[in-house]
């Protein structure tokens, strides 16, 4: 009888060591698999925020392609400046170098 006992005592032995290495690994996965969806959650907003400075920089170009273009700068030289395009005889050609 006593070896019975031992060994059922054994076997429960190895039956608590071999459920608390599986709670073990379970909990190891979940937590695991959460630090994993805080890194997704995190790479997933730097490209959500990347797409928008992306967006906003593409607005910004168009802008200043805006303000630099000749569409805007002449009326706004005539506005601001009373410049005009200048006449025939307002023209003087300068003589230059020839290209080496």
């Amino acid at each position: 009888m006593a070896s019975g006992r031992l060994m059922d005592a054994n076997l429960l032995g190895r039956a608590t060591v071999t459920l608390a290495v599986l709670l073990g690994a379970l909990a190891f996965v979940t937590w695991r698999q959460s630090r994993t969806f805080e890194a997704l959650e995190a790479l997933e907003d730097l490209r959500r925020r990347t797409s928008i400075a992306a967006a906003e920089r593409v607005e910004l170009e168009r802008t200043i392609q805006f303000l630099e273009s000749r569409a805007r700068v002449v009326p706004e030289a005539r506005r601001r400046l009373d410049m005009h395009l200048p006449d025939a005889n307002e023209l003087v050609f300068l003589p230059g170098e020839d290209a080496p």
